[in-house]
């Protein structure tokens, strides 16, 4: 059998079926918010819901704020040099308005310096979440490292990641901000290739007095999951004359492209006679598109159906995919420059990464570049990834596939490692011999797909608790520090209060204290300071040493 895709706006409604590659049985497991008062803890969740937004509406709110940005600043306490630009604005049903800004001094960009300001209904301060205490000044916006310097320094930290085809594309004066003493700084950023295929996108700050490097972080952002596995889907094409292509004009516009082995532009936007997609063999080249393009209509439906956002920018906008990315590559990654997921063909181009938690994994990238931008290095970068794998395991629950059954896994199908074993794991992640269960000084200095290990155990536990449990056929066993008992909320309330967490409380710099200040004011808002789900949250931090 071949699998089933719609076609919005054709009569009749088209349907197809194709085979899963995979096939998988287990009942969903229906996990209940555990609440004192029902009703009192769903009044509260609602009046700190964000109100969803048509991308009209939200044009009109960032521009209103941007409007009275100047107003703003001087109501914070900014310095008269610095201004603010409106990057978000979210809307709570109590009337609650969180406007995120990025910051300027001297009209020289702030890197580390952005913030949300919280208002109450009717204007009153409620309070601001900054990257940075500290003041922004600088003695002088006067470089006295020449440009070229920074930009040859920058080609030289690319070298020395063993990145290849390196070129510096762009140059700009900053501050920074988001460590240490705000200094004057170049950012360059040099395009190239990384030692996997990757493309690679390496920011540079290098300070403009000492010529010292200050921070480097590679901006596009990887990731790898299962294939193949989705079963029997139902995809939205568009009539093009009398063939169809892969584009959902229900969900933003999202168009699915075949690469065709490139490494650049979008190639071609896949195209059907019949529209009939894929047979559910890695041999057919619609087969990673149906599982691309399928991956990313779920994550759009989870985000607007359960976090009320629409689209990754919350514009109504968008992104798109490209399969069939290089020869054999065996990996995914988001990339802002092009606002879009891109999937290799896995090992021996049988295994294309393009599954449920992938597309979740890579578009909540882009998620969180137009909420937190959590920074991806350290701590921050650690808490990016962790915020991938959960709302990728977030989506995988919410498609309820029969084919590719909910789980704490990643990448749990694609054997990557060769011996049927997952990625990582959230229960406990250092079954994977390099992710951190709990927080260190020492999570920091990890790779970020390892310093995620103490954000993704905090979601597991906060969601399901800790022990020995068994969820849709897979058994889990948690620990914690301390042997704390965590006993879980539920699925939903632990992701509603990650997603509040981000879009309203963290900033670019927020770290795992941060993170954890930032989950716990979003219990507050979400259900109250003395609830059950508050105090759960407190209990999981606890449980992975984050005090």
């Amino acid at each position: 059998m071949t699998p089933q895709f719609a076609t919005p706006g054709t009569t009749p409604r088209r349907t197809v079926i194709r085979a899963a590659a995979l096939a998988a049985s287990a009942a969903m497991v229906v996990v209940g918010v555990q609440a004192g008062t029902a009703s009192a803890a769903a009044e509260r969740e609602a009046g700190a819901t964000a109100v969803p937004q048509s991308a009209s509406q939200r044009a009109a709110d960032i521009q209103a704020a941007q409007a009275g940005a100047d107003t703003a600043a001087q109501e914070i306490g900014l310095d008269g040099k610095e201004k603010l630009i409106v990057r978000d604005v979210i809307k709570d049903a109590d009337g609650t308005v969180h406007t995120r800004y990025e910051r300027t001094y001297e009209g020289l960009p702030v890197l580390g310096g952005d913030l949300v300001v919280h208002k109450a209904k009717g204007g009153k301060l409620k309070g601001v979440s900054k990257a940075t205490s500290a003041k922004i000044t600088v003695p002088s916006t006067d470089a006295a490292v020449a440009a070229g310097t920074a930009k040859k320094d920058a080609l030289a930290a690319s070298a020395a990641a063993d990145n290849t085809k390196a070129a510096a594309q762009s140059q700009r004066k900053v501050i920074w901000a988001a460590t240490g003493k705000p200094a004057l700084a170049y950012e360059t950023v040099v395009n190239g290739l990384q030692a996997d295929g990757t493309p690679s996108e390496l920011h540079v700050v290098t300070d403009a007095a000492t010529g010292k490097k200050l921070y480097e972080y590679e901006a596009v952002e990887t990731g790898a999951g299962t294939s193949m596995y989705s079963g029997s889907v139902t995809l939205g094409t568009t009539p093009n004359g009398s063939t169809f292509d892969l584009a959902d004009s229900g969900r933003g516009g999202h168009k699915t492209y075949d690469l065709n082995g490139g490494s650049s532009g979008t190639g071609t936007l896949f195209n059907d006679a019949d529209d009939v997609w894929g047979d559910g063999t890695a041999a057919n080249r619609q087969t990673a598109a149906v599982d691309a393009h399928y991956g990313a209509a779920m994550t759009w439906d989870f985000y607007k159906n359960e976090l009320g956002r629409n689209g990754i920018a919350n514009d109504g906008k968008a992104a798109y995919s490209r399969v069939h990315y290089g020869t054999a590559y065996v990996n995914a990654f988001w990339s802002d420059s092009c606002f879009c997921m891109t999937y290799g063909d896995g090992i021996g181009n049988t295994h294309p990464l393009t599954a449920l938690d992938v597309a979740g994994h890579e578009m909540s990238h882009g998620l969180t570049s137009r909420t937190a931008n959590l920074r991806y290095s350290g701590e921050s970068g650690g808490l990016n990834e962790a915020t991938s794998d959960i709302f990728g395991t977030s989506v995988e629950f919410f498609a309820n596939n029969s084919s590719d059954i909910g789980d704490y896994l990643i990448g749990e199908e694609i054997d990557i490692n060769g011996d049927g074993s997952p990625l990582r794991y959230m229960d406990q992640p250092s079954k994977d011999g390099r992710s951190a269960d709990y927080w260190s000084k020492r999570v920091g200095r990890l790779d970020v797909h390892y310093s995620s290990g103490p954000a993704n155990h905090f979601f597991y536990l906060l969601a399901e608790g800790s022990g020995t449990k068994t969820i849709n056929g897979v058994t889990y066993n948690s620990p914690t520090s301390g042997n704390v008992t965590v006993t879980g909320i539920g699925r939903t309330a632990a992701y509603k209060i990650w997603y509040k967490a981000l879009s309203t409380y963290m900033t670019s710099t927020t770290g795992y204290s941060g993170a954890r200040t930032a989950t716990l004011q979003a219990a507050t808002d979400l259900y109250g300071a003395n609830s059950t789900q508050y105090q759960a949250v407190a209990t999981a931090w606890t449980a992975i040493n984050v005090k």
